[in-house]
C-alpha cells in the first residue's frame, strides 16, 4: 500500500496514506492509495521534486498525517479537497485536527512575488491612493490576501481593505492537476467495478470539481457572487458579506476588510453565544437557500471553517464566494414532497419525487429498492428529516446511479461540511432542529398568503401547497395502520412461520 521514491538527496522516501482512511471504508485503502500514487507520479518533474524535497526535510518518524497536509500544501486541489473534508467528523480527530490546520494558513509567499501583478493590474493610481501593508494577512489555496488602507479619510477615518491576489504560477499548477483528475476519474470507477466496490460515479463528481476549481481564479466571477451575495442576505442582519471597492480587476479583487476570528477559534464566547453562533450558520447558510421564494437560491459551496468569521461586532462573515451553487424551485419543491412523503412512508411517492427532480435515472430496479430500503427506516431506527433525506440522496446516486444537478450535488456536500463547522462551534444545537423551527416559523409567515392562494401553489418558502398538506392530513390515518402492519403484526406472522 505504499511506493518508495528516490528524494533530491538520493535517499529513498516511503509514503503511505492508507491508514488515513477511516475503519468503515477499509475496502477502499487499496484504491486510494493508488490513486494517490497515480496523481502524484503524474505531475511534471520539477513539481514532484519539490514535493519530495519537502517530504524528506520532515523528520523520519512524522506521522503519516503530517505527511499528507505537508503534500497537501504543494498541490492546490487537494488543499481544496482537504479544506472540503476537515470537519466531517467520519474522520479520525488526528486526522481532523491537521486538515483544519489547511483552512486558515499563515502566508508564506512574500507580498513581492505578487506586486508587480498588483501594479499591473489596478494600475499606478490605484496604488499610491493604497497603502499596502508589506506582510500578506492569510494564503488560500490559490490566492494571497494583502491588507490595505486608503489614504484619504472621510467622516468615519482611512476605510481598511484587503486584495486578493492570485498566487504566482497558480493557473498552470491548477490546470496541471485538474487533468489529472479527470484522467484518475476514469481509473477509479474502472477499478470500483473490477474489485466489487460500490460505484463511486467519479466522472460526474470530479467534472463537478473541475468545473468549480476552474473558477477559484477567476476573480471576476468571485466579485458577481459578492454582489449576488450581498442582495441574497441584505436581510440578514447577523450576517456580513465583503462590499466589493473600487480598484478590483479580473485578476484582483480589493474588499471591505473583516475583523474577527474563525468561527471554530471562538472560545472566549459563553456556551449560549456559541451555540447561537452555530445556530445562525446553520440556519443562513443551509435553512435560508431552502426556504427562499426565489427562483434560484444562491449558497456557498465552500463553506469550511476558514471562510466563516464571528466579527467583532458580533455577526457571522461569510467570506471566499469563487465557489458558489444555485438551488431551483423544481429542485427543492421536491424535496419537500419526498419529506411530505417519507412523513406518511408513501414509498412510490418518494421515487416519482426523485424521478422529477433527477437529471437521469438509468436504473429503476435499484432507485426503487433504494426508496424501499429508506423507507423501511423510517420510525423504527430514524426519523424523517435532512439526515434521512442527504443519505436517500447519497444512496440514490451511489447505489442506483441517479444523476443530479451539480448544484443539487454541492448542496449536499456544503451541508456535511457544515453540520462539521457546526458541531465544532457548539454542540447543543443541531441541523434537524435548526431546519424544523425555521420551517414552522416560514410556514406561520405565509399562513395570510395561503388563506387567499390557489391550493395549488407552492409559491412559498416551505414549497408545499394547501393541498399538499391536506393530503398529508387525511393521509396520516392510513399511513399509521401501514406502519403498524409493517412494524408489529408482519414481524409476528413471520415468527409464526419460523
Amino acid at each position: 500500500m505504499s511506493t518508495a521514491y528516490m528524494t533530491p538527496a538520493g535517499s529513498s522516501l516511503t509514503f503511505d496514506v492508507s491508514p488515513l482512511v477511516p475503519q468503515e471504508y477499509a475496502e477502499f485503502r487499496p484504491l486510494v492509495t493508488d490513486s494517490v500514487l497515480y496523481f502524484l507520479e503524474r505531475l511534471p518533474a520539477p513539481r514532484l521534486t519539490q514535493i519530495l524535497a519537502a517530504q524528506a526535510a520532515l523528520p523520519a518518524d512524522v506521522s503519516a498525517e503530517v505527511r499528507l497536509a505537508d503534500l497537501i500544501f504543494h498541490c492546490p486541489t487537494l488543499h481544496k479537497l482537504g479544506q472540503v473534508v476537515a470537519r466531517d467528523r467520519r474522520l479520525g480527530p488526528a486526522m481532523r485536527r491537521r486538515l483544519q490546520g489547511l483552512e486558515s494558513l499563515e502566508p508564506v509567499t512574500p507580498v513581492a512575488a505578487v506586486a508587480s501583478r498588483i501594479f499591473d493590474e489596478i494600475g499606478a493610481d490605484c496604488v499610491r491612493a493604497l497603502r499596502i501593508d508589506a506582510q500578506a494577512l492569510a494564503e488560500a489555496s490559490v490566492a494571497l490576501v494583502i491588507p490595505f488602507t486608503t489614504e484619504e479619510s472621510d467622516t468615519h477615518g482611512p476605510v481598511k481593505g484587503v486584495l486578493k491576489v492570485l498566487k504566482p504560477g497558480i493557473e498552470e499548477r491548477l490546470e496541471e492537476e485538474l487533468v489529472i483528475w479527470s484522467e484518475l476519474a476514469e481509473l477509479i470507477d474502472a477499478r470500483c467495478q473490477e474489485d466489487g466496490l460500490p460505484p463511486l460515479r467519479c466522472r460526474e463528481i470530479l467534472d463537478t470539481v473541475r468545473q468549480l476549481l476552474s473558477n477559484e481564479v477567476r476573480l471576476d466571477l468571485e466579485q458577481a457572487h459578492l454582489v449576488a451575495a450581498k442582495e441574497f442576505f441584505g436581510d440578514s442582519q447577523k450576517v456580513q458579506i465583503p462590499v466589493v471597492m473600487p480598484c478590483s480587476t479580473p485578476r484582483v479583487t480589493a474588499m471591505e476588510r473583516v475583523f474577527g476570528t474563525k468561527v471554530t477559534d471562538a472560545e472566549h464566547l459563553s456556551e449560549t453565544a456559541r451555540k447561537n453562533l452555530a445556530g445562525t450558520i446553520l440556519r443562513e447558510l443551509v435553512a435560508k437557500p431552502i426556504w427562499s421564494t426565489r427562483p434560484q437560491a444562491i449558497f456557498h459551496a465552500d463553506p469550511h471553517a476558514g471562510n466563516l468569521f464571528y466579527t467583532d461586532d458580533d455577526r457571522l462573515a461569510i467570506l471566499d464566494w469563487s465557489l458558489v451553487g444555485h438551488l431551483n424551485s423544481r429542485e427543492r419543491e421536491q424535496t419537500a414532497q419526498i419529506i411530505l412523503a417519507a412523513l406518511n412512508l408513501d414509498a412510490s411517492r418518494i421515487e416519482r419525487a426523485i424521478r422529477t427532480m433527477a437529471v437521469a435515472v438509468p436504473d429503476g430496479a435499484a432507485l426503487h429498492e433504494v426508496v424501499d430500503k429508506a423507507v423501511g427506516k423510517l420510525y423504527r431506527t430514524e426519523l424523517p428529516g435532512l439526515q434521512w433525506l442527504m443519505k436517500l440522496l447519497g444512496d440514490a446516486m451511489f447505489t442506483a446511479g441517479v444523476q443530479f444537478s451539480a448544484d443539487l450535488v454541492l448542496f449536499r456536500k456544503s451541508i456535511l461540511t457544515l453540520e462539521g463547522v457546526a458541531a465544532d462551534v457548539s454542540s447543543g444545537i443541531s441541523l434537524g432542529k435548526v431546519l424544523s423551527l425555521s420551517a414552522g416559523a416560514t410556514l406561520l409567515r405565509e399562513w395570510a398568503r395561503r388563506c387567499v392562494a390557489s391550493p395549488l401553489s407552492r409559491d412559498y418558502g416551505t414549497h408545499v401547497s394547501n393541498l399538499d398538506l391536506l393530503s398529508l392530513y387525511f393521509a396520516a390515518p392510513s399511513a399509521a395502520t401501514r406502519f403498524l402492519t409493517d412494524r408489529l403484526f408482519l414481524p409476528a406472522r413471520n415468527r409464526k412461520k419460523t
